[in-house]
């Protein structure tokens, strides 16, 4: 059974509608803006109860009337490096079955309905770069790193990036990003359009949640049909595109492409590829 999330109260005020408690996953009220902090420092990799327990957390946070926006940030150096497939997973079809279990709740954090800003700080990479991109809105300092590294370790993009990245900055440096894997800074993130406000250093969560303030202080009922409108078919565009990413992955995770990239990765070495 899944554990519930927990609530967290210090200086605000605690969310009837939010689910309650567990460690890695901090809940509060601030005023009108619910505060989500995962707690996995440092890295702060994600899985499918995780990505739940964020999923169910927005739900809540849907159904309370004293909500009207959603912080998510982290704990820790970074703000999310990916997915953790456990050290006992390899690249067969266990990774398969867990990678569509984890799709499978991914889409529905974009089938929530109020506004979502993510709080990056340090490095958002791969699928962290995906949960960030799930959300409406991101902040980050110009130190903060992001990267679509998929290429690099030789296989296929996955959390629906395929669809939010060309999105949110365009099918050009979208494909840019995919085709290199190259980690951008937070500078180069906001001039492309990744970062839609870039904050002074350290200040990225503070930026983030006075904007939230800002919609928050907005006619609640008109935000969210204004952005229903706005992200009509979005979820089901990530639903298809989940489905597509996972089969090229697991056909590419078979190759000896993808022993190098993740194996050089593992060492720290420059890939060498051979296409096969």
């Amino acid at each position: 059974m899944r554990r519930p999330v927990s609530t967290e109260t210090t200086g605000s005020t605690e969310s009837p509608a939010a689910p309650t408690a567990r460690p890695d996953l901090a809940v509060h009220l601030d005023g009108a803006v619910a505060v989500l902090e995962i707690r996995r420092p440092p890295a702060n990799y994600f899985d499918e109860e995780l990505v739940g327990a964020i999923v169910d957390t927005a739900r809540g946070l849907d159904e309370d009337p004293a909500c009207r926006a959603l912080v998510l940030c982290s704990q820790g150096k970074h703000f999310c490096a990916g997915a953790d497939f456990g050290d006992d997973i390899g690249f067969g079809d266990e990774r398969v079955t867990v990678s569509d279990g984890l799709y499978r709740r991914a889409v529905q954090l974009f089938r929530t309905r109020k506004p979502i800003i993510a709080a990056v700080h340090g490095a958002a990479v791969g699928g962290g770069l995906g949960l960030a991109c799930a959300a409406d809105f991101r902040v980050a300092d110009p130190s903060a790193r992001f990267a679509a590294n998929f290429a690099r370790l030789g296989f296929h993009q996955g959390f629906g990036l395929s669809v939010t990245l060309p999105r949110i900055v365009g099918a050009q440096h979208a494909a840019d990003m995919l085709y290199t894997g190259r980690r951008i800074d937070g500078s180069h993130a906001a001039r492309i359009g990744l970062v839609d406000r870039l904050a002074d250093p350290g200040t990225s969560r503070a930026t983030a949640l006075a904007w939230a303030h800002e919609i928050a202080a907005a006619a609640p009922l008109a935000v969210t049909s204004i952005r229903a409108t706005l992200r009509a078919g979005l979820a089901d565009q990530v639903e298809q595109a989940l489905a597509h990413e996972l089969t090229e992955q697991a056909r590419l995770w078979a190759t000896e492409d993808c022993a190098e990239g993740i194996g050089a990765d593992l060492q720290r070495r420059r890939p060498t590829f051979h296409g096969r």
